[in-house]
Formats: structure tokens, C-alpha cells, sequence
């Protein structure tokens, strides 16, 4: 099935709600006319279906492969990885100054959409590795930063993140690696790391590790965690490469989803210890991490976003094409293809408007995170920041909640061919379930919405970014047209359920923490939904002006109508997760836990 990647819908978003159109303007941003993106995207998305999403089905029945240490990618990915990098995609939104281009990340954000929906297994790779250079260039000495960043960027190397060990999942206090100090400066790890994605692989002459470990004498838990660069291959003074680190790849796991992407158990120290360099100061290792976790989770519900797009591809395909039955309205006298019918119609445009809800959600916060570093104006910074903390973990955890409901649907609009391999549908299922674990589950993200980012402050974020809803609202009630009107009170309705559980966070968060936390992820879901609506309430806006001043065109049509249906559809399940917050938490911790 040909991918198609979704330009014109990017471009639309960028420039109508993310503010592509003034980013030129600021300091670091200049080459960001909405012309380049316009360019770059349209070639990203040539190489994307050209040459990386025809390698989605050979990855899945040829995945990476194991024997003796090494590991070998799926045939056809060294040629595409090699593309990939010597187009400059590897740096796209890195610093010029390390042979990246400098764009923005609003930019990167759509192109990264492209790469996963064409192959998420091929898109782990260079995810992996912009988090590893994102971490160097906030702690990396400046030495660090001139060996690793410039090799990375170019694609000569990979970075891993490897934090998780078999009895250290998300509890991170948890961690056993050890690190030595060295005479000379560098320290010796002993450990085993797991779930290291990419961690061994033939695409790149290096790996370069990011590896927490405890130095001997480290406080305990969380405090006491320190950050390594642990190269698979040690690198000279000149940059050359030199001997094998004491760092092997002890097997790959065997995966429901995402097979081309070798998920490795790395063994550090067997041999005498592998040499680590510490990154910035001892026992600030999570903090630093953070950061690589953070752009990870970005990534990840854009990876989201990306598949869920993909199966609606795939789904409204099938549906033009599979002849099955007459219309119910007696519109045709034989059997129709299948997207005639009224309940095929409906998966398909939940499809949709999730799809395009979520790239919205994520676009606009992308275009917010630029805003927080290159706006001319400190309080537009210090509010775009905020803004862009909230939304990362909606981002994150109702994204890739969302290609699970969309995938699924994708299989179902397939009928029992969906449950057929070779058709494809399932793939996308499969990727789409590691979406909600890795990088923390939704309900790690959920956690970090109720505590971090809503009764910490006590709600002060979560309700500024209420008053923006509602002025969205009030822009649609100004309209003399039937369907924005409409949009709007189903807007303020789920406004109102968001605003209701906020105050129900805040004002039980101590004396009631179990209440609460039972209710994380259906706030977590409720939240992401508003945001996503209100985004296509902005979206029918921009292409309702669109449309009165001439630009008539069936994508115009299309987001409204969208817009519209996620409206009816999609906003009010906020009711039924206010209903389970607020009114569900006795329900739900009565049971005795031997009753289980």
C-alpha cells in the first residue's frame, strides 16, 4: 500500500495555528519562511514514501536479526539510513555550529511525523539519536559536544538512551550499574542495561551510549544517579576510531510490534569494565537524562500521530476498493464498496478527526517550544514554556492512546481481512501498542499532568489554557454560521468537564491522593481530547476565512466538516471521564485486594 505523507495538512497547521508565519522573523529562526518548510516537507515526504515507507512490510517479516554479538537490520535499511542522513535529516533542528540546520522544531516535528508513519521501526533509530544529542548539547562538555555531535548528526554514528535494567523499569532509584572512577578521568561501568533500542546494530560505524549509572559512595535512590558516554567503540584523540569497548549485545528481544528495530540487552563490564566519560557533574545523571526523555516522549506521540495516519490510509483505501452489500438507503440496487455504508463512514472519520486533532495538538506545541526559545518577548517565552510543559504529556499519553482507538479501527474496517497479516492493517496495530509503554506509560504521564503540571501550581496552567479555549469559543459564537456555532458549545461543554476535574485535583490532592491518582489517566484522556478539539475548532476557523476570501478548495471543506465531526463525536466523551473522576474513585479502590 502506498504511503502518502500528509503535506498539505501540515503546512495548513503550521502556518493557520502554530505560527509558522511570524517564526522567520525572530533571532536563530530566520530561515524558517513558511517557503522553506513548504520545500523541506514536500522532500521529506519524496524520500519518505519513495524510499522508507516501501521497507514497513519487509522489516515486519524480515526483522533485525541476531547471531554471535552482532546484529544485522533489515535488508534494505542501510541504504535508506544512508539517505536519510546524507539529506540532512539527521540535523535538521540541530545547531549549524555541529553541522545541523538549525530549523525550527516545528519544522523536524512534521518531518518526524513523516518517518514514522512511513516506518516507525526505521524511525526509532534517529529518535534515539536526537535525543542523545539533545542531552550533550544541555551537559556535554564542549569537548564532548565536538566528538559526538558533529558524527551523530552526520549519521557516520547512533545514540541509545539506557536507563532501564531487569529489576529497574520506571523506578529508576532502582538502578544497579555501577561506575568506577579512572585515574586518567574516565570511569569503568558494570551492568546490564535493557530495552535498548537500536543498542546493536550495522547501520553506523559507532554507537554512542548515554548510560545512567551510580558512582561508589552516591546518596541513595534518584539523587545518587550519574550520566556516561560509553561508546561502542573507543575514539582517539583525533576522532578516529579505535579499540572495542568492554560494552557486547547479549541478545534482541522477540517483539509483537516494531520487529525491524533491534530492542537489545546490553552487557556492560565482562571484560574488565567498559569505559565511561561522566556527562556534566556526579548524581545529576536523571536531570540530564530528562531532557533526552522529554524530547523522547515528544517523539513518541508524534509516533503515534504518525501510525494512526497510516492505518487510515490504509482503511480509506480499502474501504473505496471492498464491494460488500447494498446501501441501506436503497441509493444503490447491487453491492457498494463499503465506504457507502453509514457505520464504515463513522470509523473512518473517528479515523480522521483524532488523527488530525492529535497532529494539531502537536504541531501547535511544537511551534510553542520554538516560541519559548526565539521570541523577541521574555513573557511570550515564559508562557510559551509553560504551555509547552503541559502539553507534553497529552502529547505523549493521549496521542498514542489515540493510534491504539485508530488502529483498531483500521483492522476493523477490514473485516476479517484485517486479521489477514498481509493485509497489513495489522501491523499497524501491533506497532501502535508499544506507543503507550515506552518512554513512560500513560499512566507516568498522567502522573506527571496531576502533580507537576496541575496541583503544584494549583491549577493556575490547566485554567490558563481554559480561558484560551473559551476564547476560541467566543471567536465561533461571533461567526453568522450554523456549524461553528455548534462547535462552539461543545467546546465549552467539554471546557467546563476539564475545568470541573481540575478543581476536583486540586482541592483533593491531599487529603484524597488515592482519589485522585484513580482518576490520572481519564484526566490525562479528557485533557488531550479538549486540547485536540479545540485545535480543529481553530482549524474550521482559519479554513472557514480560508474559504470567504476565495480559496474554495475540497481540503477546506474537508478540515471543517472534520472539525465538525470531532465536535459531535469525539469532544463529549469528556462527560464520561468527568463523571468516573469526580464520582468514580470509591468504585474503583473499595475492592479488597485478596479479592483480586
Amino acid at each position: 500500500m502506498t504511503y502518502r505523507a500528509p503535506v498539505q495538512d501540515a503546512l495548513f497547521v503550521m502556518q493557520e495555528l502554530a505560527g509558522l508565519g511570524q517564526m522567520y522573523q525572530w533571532e536563530g529562526c530566520e530561515d524558517a519562511t513558511p517557503e522553506t518548510a513548504q520545500a523541506v516537507l514536500e522532500e521529506c515526504a519524496r524520500l519518505n514514501e519513495e524510499v522508507i515507507a516501501p521497507l514497513n512490510w519487509t522489516g515486519d517479516v524480515q526483522p533485525s536479526s541476531f547471531e554471535a554479538g552482532q546484529v544485522r537490520a533489515t535488508p534494505g535499511f542501510q541504504d535508506a539510513f544512508r539517505q536519510y542522513t546524507a539529506g540532512g535529516w539527521q540535523g535538521l533542528h540541530h545547531p549549524s555550529a555541529y553541522g545541523g540546520q538549525g530549523l525550527p522544531k516545528l519544522i523536524h516535528a512534521a518531518c518526524t511525523e513523516f518517518v514514522n508513519a512511513a516506518n516507525t521501526s526505521f524511525a526509532l533509530c534517529p529518535l534515539l539519536t536526537d535525543g542523545a544529542i539533545e542531552a550533550l548539547l544541555t551537559a556535554g562538555s564542549e569537548a564532548q559536544k565536538a566528538c559526538y555531535i558533529p558524527p551523530m548528526i552526520e549519521g557516520r554514528w547512533t545514540g541509545t538512551m539506557n536507563l532501564t535494567e531487569p529489576q529497574a523499569g520506571s523506578d529508576l532509584s532502582l538502578v544497579r550499574t555501577r561506575a568506577e572512577p579512572q585515574p586518567d578521568g574516565s570511569y569503568k561501568l558494570f551492568g546490564t542495561k535493557i530495552f535498548i533500542t537500536w543498542g546493536e546494530h550495522d547501520m553506523a560505524e559507532n554507537i554512542v551510549h548515554l548510560v545512567l549509572a551510580r558512582v561508589a559512595g552516591a546518596p541513595e535512590g534518584v539523587k545518587g544517579i550519574s550520566l556516561f558516554i560509553c561508546p561502542k567503540f573507543l575514539v582517539q584523540a583525533d576522532g578516529s576510531l579505535g579499540a572495542r569497548n568492554d560494552v557486547q549485545c547479549v541478545s534482541i528481544e522477540h517483539k509483537m510490534g516494531i520487529k525491524a528495530s533491534p530492542t537489545a540487552v546490553l552487557q556492560f563490564g565482562d571484560g574488565g569494565g567498559a569505559v565511561g566519560y561522566l556527562v556534566g557533574e556526579e548524581n545529576r545523571g536523571l536531570e540530564y537524562m530528562f531532557v533526552m526523555m522529554n524530547a523522547a516522549r515528544f517523539g513518541v506521540g508524534v509516533q503515534g500521530i504518525a501510525v494512526a495516519d497510516r492505518a487510515y490510509q490504509r482503511a480509506v483505501r480499502y474501504a473505496h476498493d471492498r464491494v460488500q452489500s447494498r446501501p441501506v438507503d436503497g441509493s444503490m440496487s447491487k453491492a457498494a464498496p463499503i465506504i457507502h455504508h453509514p457505520d464504515v463512514r463513522r470509523m473512518l472519520m473517528t479515523m480522521r478527526a483524532l488523527s488530525e486533532g492529535c497532529r494539531a495538538m502537536a504541531l501547535v506545541a511544537a511551534g510553542a517550544h520554538d516560541a519559548a526559545h526565539a521570541h523577541p518577548d521574555a513573557e511570550v517565552r515564559r508562557d510559551s514554556q509553560a504551555f509547552y510543559e503541559f502539553m507534553v504529556p497529552l502529547i505523549k499519553g493521549y496521542s498514542t492512546e489515540m493510534s491504539l482507538e485508530v488502529t483498531s479501527l483500521g483492522v476493523q474496517v477490514h473485516g476479517g481481512m484485517g486479521f489477514i497479516e498481509e493485509t497489513g492493517a495489522a501491523q499497524h496495530y501491533r506497532d501502535a501498542k508499544i506507543l503507550t509503554i515506552y518512554e513512560g506509560t500513560t499512566a507516568i504521564q498522567a502522573n506527571d499532568l496531576v502533580g507537576r503540571k496541575t496541583v503544584r501550581d494549583g491549577g493556575a496552567q490547566a485554567k490558563a489554557l481554559a480561558a484560551q479555549v473559551a476564547a476560541t469559543e467566543a471567536e465561533l459564537l461571533a461567526r453568522e454560521d450554523a456549524q461553528a456555532r455548534a462547535v462552539a458549545h461543545r467546546l465549552a461543554a467539554a471546557r467546563e468537564d476539564f475545568l470541573a476535574v481540575v478543581d476536583f485535583m486540586v482541592a483533593q490532592s491531599r487529603s484524597q491522593p488515592n482519589a485522585v491518582y484513580a482518576g490520572s489517566v481519564p484526566y490525562l484522556m479528557l485533557a488531550g481530547n479538549l486540547v485536540a478539539g479545540w485545535q480543529m475548532a481553530r482549524a474550521l476557523l482559519a479554513a472557514q476565512a480560508a474559504a470567504s476570501r476565495g480559496e474554495g478548495t475540497n481540503f477546506l471543506t474537508a478540515k471543517v466538516l472534520t472539525a465538525c465531526f470531532y465536535a459531535d463525536h469525539v469532544l463529549p466523551r469528556t462527560r464520561g471521564w468527568r463523571e468516573a473522576i469526580v464520582g468514580g474513585a470509591e468504585a474503583l479502590l473499595a475492592m479488597p485486594l485478596e479479592a483480586f
